[in-house]
């Protein structure tokens, strides 16, 4: 019998200290526009740079930022960056026809070293302010980061436990770059089975990963039908074992996801990490403020 390769085990972060004041893991950054390149039909990757971002400290992954992006007619993104850690209560404050437009985005690459961080844009018409922006991006164009600056921090999700047999990972393409991060960080052995849902055929493409994985992906086609990874991952045979679960994208969806696997798989809570990265017909502004009526 061949031995199995056992998942890696992520990080914790280090427990924080009460008897005294520690730095914030997370900082903002300056930066601009560098290059874009299309990735498919449905996705741009922008590049951005900055001598700041060369202390950008990823811990890859799924990492996630938040970025600032200007309204029209403004030279850069209105964020006050000054006030440290009040700067959220502040900018909340601040007129949104003023106030940068805020996004949450997973890092698709970064490369300290030449100060560059890439982001990957769905691109679904002018549906929303980010989307806009990236259709528009041209080198010089001028943005703010929120990220860390150590690598490991609670903004990255995929943390599988040490007793893991296999990796299930299921996303649509808005969590695409996180599920390429994740398959780039495995290492050789370990069994993965991945769902991809995207929009279109000419939207797949490769996968850089020395994991033994098995990747389906599920192009839509049809713009308007979301969820098609759920029919998938219901309809298909799972690898014996304990597996960890990382299931990421449209909310419904990842809410259906996660009752499947729990409910009808068996798999354990614990072993289920799940993240709603958008809600269909729901803006991000919605989401953020129903988050914050929720935790009041």
């Amino acid at each position: 019998m061949t031995p199995r390769t056992a998942v890696p085990t992520a990080p914790r972060p280090a427990p924080r200290r009460t008897a005294a004041r520690t730095e914030s893991p997370f900082r903002f950054f300056t930066a601009a526009v560098v290059r874009r390149r299309r990735l498919g039909a449905s996705l741009v990757r922008i590049t951005f740079g900055g001598e700041e971002l060369r202390e950008f400290a990823g811990g890859g992954r799924d990492q996630s930022l938040s970025l600032f992006l200007p309204h029209p007619g403004q030279a850069e993104p209105v964020v006050p960056v000054e006030l440290g850690d009040a700067w959220f209560a502040a900018w909340r404050a601040t007129d949104p026809a003023v106030r940068a437009v805020m996004r949450s985005y997973t890092v698709a690459g970064q490369r300290p070293r030449e100060g560059e961080v890439d982001i990957d844009f769905v691109l679904h018409g002018d549906t929303g302010p980010a989307t806009r922006w990236a259709r528009r991006a041209r080198p010089g164009d001028r943005v703010r980061l929120l990220g860390p600056r150590t690598a490991e921090n609670k903004s990255v999700g995929f943390r599988p436990p040490w007793d893991a047999d296999w990796v299930l990972l299921a996303a649509d393409e808005t969590a695409l770059p996180a599920v390429a991060g994740i398959l780039a960080w495995l290492p050789a052995g370990v069994r993965v089975r991945a769902w991809i849902e995207v929009p279109r055929a000419e939207d797949v493409r490769e996968l850089p990963t020395a994991a033994d994985a098995e990747v389906t992906w599920l192009p839509r086609e049809d713009r308007h039908r979301h969820g098609t990874v759920v029919d998938a991952v219901r309809a298909a045979a799972l690898p014996e074992g304990a597996p960890y679960a990382w299931v990421a994208g449209e909310s419904g969806a990842v809410r259906a996801l996660r009752r499947h696997l729990v409910h009808e798989r068996g798999v354990a809570r614990g072993r289920v990490s799940f993240s709603g990265y958008w809600r269909l017909g729901v803006s991000e502004e919605a989401l953020r403020a129903e988050a914050l009526a929720g935790a009041a």
